[in-house]
């Protein structure tokens, strides 16, 4: 069994640095295979706010899979948006825009979804599709594929389709062809766990895991939280651990299971016992 924790929409620049302490100790104490981060690690792309970026980083448990946002992107000086988007988040995060993590239990691949030419929105190209293609083809099918992503390839209910990343369902069709089993992502500050049944591609259906924000300010309604999941295929349990102001500490508020069928990734009833199992294997 794998261990991956999931944080998103740090946003240093505009967090709530009470949190900072006890959200490093409780990843800690989870002891982690990996941490995926998926994007907006500052709030306006500065540089003393991508190194107050890079000292959380560096007090998290590694390896790491990060992933630029579109907040990660220069607002106001046009210049660096259009030609030098990414050079401080190259700089001070890592200049790895497609990193990977791999071992006999699952494959991790982050892919960069931002672009200076819209200010919100974010976008995937065939290149970037091809290129996951040859990795997560090349493994059989109990290895666990998962891509972390900035913009969702799935929705909470209720929310425009124009928040998904672009080209959306190109890359779904591409990767269902490799079995791609999971996709990370951030953005909304609002969690969501589902599956991309909006593709409607034949005996095929991904878990899509959503993360609110860990550390912003802007919680949009919805405690800071950041997700535990624990890969043991065929199944994959999502645990959501949100901020409790009245203890001052990140605690589990909820978690689901799902499992690989024939139909792809679908929710089911966790057994009695295997929460508690899960969180102590």
């Amino acid at each position: 069994m794998r261990t991956v924790v999931h944080l998103s929409d740090l946003h240093f620049g505009r967090v709530n640095p009470a949190l900072l302490d006890p959200l490093i100790r409780t990843v800690r104490e989870v002891e982690p295979h990996l941490v995926a981060i998926s994007g907006d690690l500052t709030q306006r792309a500065r540089s003393h706010q991508f190194k107050q970026a890079r000292s959380f980083l560096d007090a998290l448990p590694k390896p790491q899979i990060v992933v630029p946002g579109n907040h990660d992107v220069p607002l106001h000086n046009l210049f660096a948006r259009f030609f030098e988007p990414l050079t401080k988040y190259k700089r001070y995060i890592t200049d790895d825009l497609q990193p990977t993590y791999q071992d006999e239990e699952m494959v991790i691949v982050g892919v960069n979804t931002a672009r200076s030419l819209v200010f919100k929105g974010g976008r995937i190209n065939e290149s970037q599709v091809s290129r996951l293609r040859d990795k997560f083809c090349s493994f059989g099918r109990e290895v666990v594929k998962v891509l972390v992503t900035h913009h969702p390839f799935d929705l909470p209910e209720g929310h425009d389709e124009r928040h998904l990343v672009g080209r959306a369902k190109m890359a779904m069709t591409g990767l269902a062809e490799c079995g791609a089993d999971l996709f990370l992502a951030g953005h909304l500050h609002i969690s969501h766990r589902g599956h991309t049944k909006r593709y409607k591609i034949q005996g095929y259906s991904a878990l899509v895991v959503q993360a609110g924000t860990a550390t912003s300010t802007r919680e949009r309604g919805e405690a800071n939280s950041f997700n535990v999941l624990r890969i043991a295929f065929p199944l994959i349990s999502v645990e959501q651990f949100a901020w409790n102001p009245l203890t001052s500490s990140f605690s589990a508020s909820t978690f689901e299971q799902f499992k690989h069928t024939v139909d792809g990734w679908l929710r089911t009833e966790a057994p009695v016992g295997d929460k508690v199992n899960a969180s102590n294997s």
